[in-house]
């Protein structure tokens, strides 16, 4: 029998059989545990959730592995991947920007017509300048809100829940450890890996 080829695709996730952990990896390695415990009777409800966001993600476990795998989203390139690969013709480099509309006042139409290269470049300009100021505060956004977002689905009606919610949006890390000392282990340490970066 030939072995199923994982798709390489870059997301990461985890899986949980009730409040157990029961895999952790690319969407392909989790996809084949859920798909293996599935088919042997596992009885305890399955989730699975991203790493980074925990969103929730949905496997079409009908047919074989194989069939599963087939059936998971593509890997998706990074923004910039492979542009320096390519040969580049004649004009205007290609960026990879998306056109979408924008709706200013006036007065910021005008600002923008008299910066160099324009209103495009400006604008770009401003939103990496903004991305680079704002990079921890919305990485601790982040974290914070894919926490709840988990514990809301595995621990909503754990003892402390309520006051894990607190501390983790108020930053205060030895409160949000107290709250969750009796949750089920693996709950337990995957709500703190993804509230470390709003934690620790």
């Amino acid at each position: 029998m030939t072995t199923p080829t994982l798709q390489s695709a870059p997301q990461q996730c985890t899986a949980f059989a009730g409040t157990r952990r029961l895999a952790t990896g690319s969407l392909g390695t989790v996809a084949i545990a859920v798909k293996q415990v599935c088919d042997g009777g596992e009885t305890a409800s399955i989730l699975v959730f991203d790493d980074h966001t925990s969103q929730p993600i949905e496997f079409d476990l009908r047919g074989s592995v194989a069939d599963v795998l087939q059936r998971l989203p593509a890997a998706q390139p990074a923004d910039d991947a492979g542009e320096d690969d390519q040969p580049r013709g004649r004009g205007r480099p290609r960026l990879g920007v998306v056109a979408r509309e924008v709706t200013l006042l006036p007065r910021h139409w005008d600002w923008l017509a008299t910066q160099p290269g324009g209103a495009s470049v400006a604008l770009r300009k401003l939103v990496e300048e903004a991305r680079r100021a704002n990079d921890d505060a919305d990485r601790k956004r982040l974290s914070q809100e894919a926490s709840y977002r988990f514990m809301a689905a595995m621990a909503g009606n754990e003892a402390g829940f309520e006051d894990a919610t607190r501390a983790l949006f108020a930053g205060n890390r030895a409160a949000f450890e107290a709250s969750t000392d009796n949750w089920p282990v693996d709950v337990r340490d995957y709500a703190r890996q993804l509230a470390m970066v709003a934690l620790w």
